[in-house]
């Protein structure tokens, strides 16, 4: 087969046409130094034919993702503009654009035939999870935990605050405000819309690193139990309530929330939790916090949502991140919530605070860029790159949301306990 020398960017150019319906939304500039589309803004640089053997065979989100964190595929520019403008490309974009066809893939091929970019399915990246096991079975949750959160206790203090807070921050100070804050004034929310006072008990489900457990056992005087999955984590806040001197008022468990069957609790609090569950073990999830809450205790569930189209999050964050993540939609969240027993006092929408969350994360992980690669390596830096780029917008453009959920159990009265003017 003869293969044509034509340059190689606008042949990919006029098929990233034919593709979006739409001309294309960046710049580009293929491995042959040719180069096509807008010179304003941001750019793509494919730097390999490898590039166009990912896309080929993993047509769509995952195989662009793969050649970007091989270093195949390269953003030169602002990372969050180049990804804006692939999802608001100018002019209307072909109908059922997403869906790659047999003739889009016939047309892919021939471009890899013509660019001589043939070739076996090149490798995954080392990055990309590798989970067995039946979905949310207890040993694939344990691993699906440890792929995301395992990454080390010193990468993720390069990249949060310093409580660890790793959950959408509250930014009640305005544009002065520093993550640090806004992550303490997050904490004092939970902590108000719970009503805890001392000698309270307050169950954290998925207690992170820990910041939840030593800012409420430290400042409103609570006995806090806090539950992982991550034993990472887990060691990590051990040693915290230790240095802290909390151990008479706060623990912590290397345990799955379904072996929970405590004495019940004042106040339980689960912070972005709820998307690791699954659609199908939900009902289970909210049925066991109700079951480990008093009569008149209340629940602060905070946690992403989702519309029906993409629950996951999409091909790189299900490969890469979280896999078999499901951010349930809020009004189904609250069914669960009000099918297990727990009457709805508030939801607090909280998007545009992750905006700014996600972003600080994003302006700690470039400042502290040669530590990061040092012990995640320059591919896990890419990986982490392209996931709080993608987040924040996906969170900007209302693909992606935020809630505060604050319910009760009422008791057998009906009573709520709770006071008449809004907490």
């Amino acid at each position: 087969m003869r293969t044509s020398r034509a340059a190689v960017a606008p042949q990919i150019e006029t098929l990233a046409h034919r593709l979006l319906g739409v001309p294309l939304p960046v710049g580009l500039r293929a491995w042959d130094g040719s180069s096509a589309g807008p010179t304003d803004g941001p750019s793509v640089s494919i730097t390999s034919r490898r590039a166009l053997r990912y896309a080929l065979w993993s047509p769509g989100e995952l195989g662009i993702a793969r050649a970007y964190v091989r270093g195949d595929l390269d953003v030169e520019g602002d990372l969050t503009e180049a990804l804006r403008r692939c999802r608001q490309p100018a002019g209307p974009p072909r109908k059922n654009a997403e869906r790659i066809g047999l003739g889009e893939l016939a047309a892919l091929l021939g471009l890899a035939a013509r660019t001589r970019a043939l070739g076996p399915p090149p490798p995954r990246p080392e990055g990309e999870a590798r989970i067995r096991g039946a979905v949310h079975s207890k040993r694939r949750d344990g691993a699906v935990i440890a792929h995301h959160y395992d990454a080390g206790n010193e990468f993720y203090r390069l990249l949060l605050d310093s409580s660890m807070a790793y959950s959408c921050a509250y930014w009640r100070r305005g544009e002065d405000g520093t993550l640090e804050q806004a992550q303490r004034d997050k904490l004092d929310l939970i902590c108000a819309k719970l009503g805890l006072r001392p000698g309270m008990r307050l169950l954290d489900v998925g207690c992170g690193w820990g910041s939840l457990i030593l800012h409420a056992a430290r400042e409103y005087g609570v006995r806090v139990t806090g539950v992982t999955l991550s034993a990472e984590q887990y060691e990590y806040v051990r040693r915290r309530i230790a240095d802290e001197g909390l151990t008479a008022s706060a623990e912590v468990r290397l345990q799955d929330y379904r072996g929970l069957d405590d004495e019940p609790y004042d106040a339980i609090a689960t912070v972005e939790m709820g998307e690791h569950v699954g659609e199908r073990n939900y009902p289970d999830y909210v049925a066991t916090l109700y079951h480990n809450l008093r009569p008149q205790g209340r629940l602060l569930l905070q946690q992403m949502s989702r519309g029906e189209n993409a629950p996951g999050g999409g091909a790189f964050i299900e490969s890469y991140i979280a896999p078999d993540m499901t951010m349930v939609p809020v009004g189904r969240t609250v069914q669960h919530l009000e099918a297990a027993g727990f009457e709805i006092r508030d939801v607090h929408a909280l998007r545009e605070h992750y905006v700014r969350t996600v972003r600080a994360w994003m302006r700690l992980l470039e400042d502290r860029t040669e530590e990061a690669a040092a012990v995640i390596g320059r591919e896990g830096v890419r990986i982490w790159r392209l996931y709080l780029a993608g987040g924040a917008l996906a969170f900007e453009q209302n693909r992606m949301g935020v809630q505060q959920f604050l319910a009760v159990r009422p008791d057998a009265a009906g009573e709520s306990g709770m006071p008449a003017e809004r907490v």
